[in-house]
């Protein structure tokens, strides 16, 4: 296995464009390492991206917020602009692992291991987050729904990696939140996850909204029925009923050992209007 940390992002797409046979992209290890060391993959090539300074930075700007892809969770809930603008993302970052873990994943690896129960990315597609992904060709940005395809599986080509997340500046009065369900009180996978954004008018009726699933689908799932039920309410029972029916609606879940596709089907509708009601307190809503 080579072992590789270029210490600028045009050469780490380089040595990821070479690559002969399989190639990794380390950003914090908490998958790769475990994947690894239990034998599910053997990289020919592992490229280190963790000396690139433009990635281990959390910057603001006009247009809201760049997290570079080997920022860590802890850096992430240690940022109080962040934490002010996205709580519900911050929240769902927290919520990777250990607190040993924390300070070694990264949502941009967490998007990448493309799992259904991943627990940022619901944060993030709510959001309206973008990848920014560089490869061979040059640059570009991707909806961060898009990315995973499968379970496992992602849309980067070769050569590709994610450089940053961004997340837009933050409009008048807007509020985020991300739930799960888990078995244990810490440290478990989610059976079902749900993250809502949105943003309020006058009278705080809402005006835009954002609603996403994990965990009841092959991917992280944005629902934009269950989102256009709350839109033009005052997030009222009939509005909560709606919303829940929608996400319902949207979950395509399995049977496995963690849960039912009944109870999936059943929790996402919960969560969501759970997540939805304290997203709107967060935007000022009463």
């Amino acid at each position: 296995m080579q072992y590789e940390a270029p210490e600028t992002t045009k050469a780490a797409v380089g040595l990821l464009a070479k690559a002969k046979g399989s190639a990794y992209v380390l950003a914090g290890g908490s998958d790769l390492l475990v994947r690894m060391k239990g034998g599910f993959v053997e990289p020919d090539l592992v490229v280190d991206i963790k000396r690139i300074k433009a990635m281990r930075e959390v910057k603001k700007t006009a247009s809201g917020f760049v997290i570079g892809a080997a920022v860590s969770c802890a850096e992430v809930n240690e940022n109080k602009a962040l934490i002010k603008a996205w709580p519900g993302v911050v929240e769902a970052a927290g919520l990777i692992g250990s607190k040993q873990v924390q300070s070694r994943c990264t949502m941009a690896g967490n998007l990448c291991n493309a799992s259904p129960a991943a627990d940022s990315v619901p944060a993030l597609v709510a959001a309206g987050a973008k990848a920014v992904v560089q490869g061979p060709k040059g640059k570009r940005k991707v909806a961060v729904e898009d990315i995973p395809v499968g379970p496992g599986r992602n849309s980067l080509k070769k050569g590709e990696l994610i450089e940053a997340i961004e997340l837009p500046a933050r409009k008048g009065k807007s509020g985020d939140a991300y739930l799960r369900f888990i078995p244990r009180t810490e440290m478990d996978i989610a059976v079902v996850s749900a993250g809502v954004s949105l943003t309020l008018g006058d009278k705080g009726v809402i005006k835009d909204a954002r609603v996403a699933l994990g965990a009841v689908a092959p991917t992280v799932r944005l629902v934009k029925e269950a989102a256009k039920a709350i839109i033009g309410t005052k997030l009222d029972e009939a509005a909560l009923e709606k919303l829940g029916k929608a996400a319902s609606a949207a979950c395509s879940p399995i049977d496995d050992k963690r849960g039912t596709i009944e109870f999936r089907t059943k929790v996402a509708a919960v969560l969501a209007k759970r997540a939805a009601q304290i997203a709107y307190k967060r935007a000022g809503g009463k």
